[in-house]
């Protein structure tokens, strides 16, 4: 299991660049990655989110990418359309003002657009550069994940120890709401007919009454949802999507439990089981 926070942050450097790269991890229901970086990498946002997306499950994910060039490759060349119109231009004012001087290279040269300077960015370098820093960056942020659902997952399993245990209780007391049921139409019986009662027509009602208020088939189920948590927790690295869904089915079986149950212990239980599942369903938030 692993936590949806975190934190990364890993720097690189050589003779040509300064490199560094952080990654935050928040909680979040889908997986939204964004991703900051020099407009000039701009087109290396697609494998940095494909990346991303590879290692993580769910959360909001920001990672921000720096570089620095410190040697760079250019492309110089010239405009000599520009340069010899910028040449004709000045040597035309000299003779407008008499003037017998040549127009100096240097001059010529720091004329706007004569010197096409380019640098030369190569996709495939700078993604040989990121891509080590990119994946130590990754694993620390999965290192500092799973210590955290490491503790988180501990805590879950002991409010789900919890829950088994109240679900314990109310399993020893489901005899006894159906003899209570029994116990209670016989007196309501007996209050109205006196001595004539008919014992199938207490039976009938009695099996009405048990389809309506007995709680077996919920204990059944219950313990079906727990027995899942605890192997789906096991099975899969990120179990956060599925073991939310099995909290809403374990929510309901608890809330037909409390419904259908006057024993006073029985109520406790389910109180303590809303207490548990509570805690888990906040705890799940914070997990992939």
């Amino acid at each position: 299991m692993k936590s949806m926070t975190g934190y990364a942050y890993k720097e690189f450097r050589d003779e040509s660049v300064s490199l560094s790269i952080e990654i935050k991890g928040y909680n979040n229901r889908f997986l939204e990655i964004y991703i900051n970086l020099p407009p000039f990498l701009s087109m290396l946002e697609n494998r940095l989110r494909d990346y991303v997306a590879s290692r993580c499950e769910r959360g909001k994910i920001e990672l921000s990418l720096r570089l620095k060039e410190l040697a760079t490759d250019v492309s110089v060349s010239i405009d000599k359309n520009a340069a010899q119109a910028y040449y004709h231009a000045i040597v035309e004012l000299a003779e407008t003002l008499k003037i017998d001087e040549k127009p100096k290279l240097h001059t010529i040269l720091g004329m706007e657009g004569v010197l096409q300077i380019e640098k030369i960015r190569d996709p495939e370098r700078y993604w040989s550069l990121i891509e080590p820093v990119l994946r130590s960056a990754m694993d620390q942020f999965d290192t500092e994940r799973i210590r955290e659902g490491k503790a988180t997952e501990d805590d879950i399993l002991g409010h789900i120890s919890a829950l088994e245990h109240a679900a314990a209780v109310v399993e020893q007391y489901a005899p006894t709401l159906e003899t209570q049921i029994k116990e209670n139409l016989r007196n309501r019986f007996a209050e109205l007919l006196g001595d004539s009662i008919d014992e199938n027509r207490i039976l009938a009602e009695t099996a009405v009454l048990l389809m309506k208020y007995t709680i077996s088939e919920e204990i059944a189920r219950l313990k079906a949802h727990l027995a899942e948590f605890r192997a789906e927790l096991e099975r899969n690295p990120a179990p956060g999507k599925k073991l939310d869904f099995l909290c809403q089915e374990i929510n309901r079986e608890v809330n037909t439990i409390g419904s259908k149950s006057p024993i006073l212990e029985v109520s406790r239980a389910v109180v303590t089981m809303k207490d548990a599942l509570e805690n888990v369903r906040e705890q799940l938030r914070n997990v992939e």
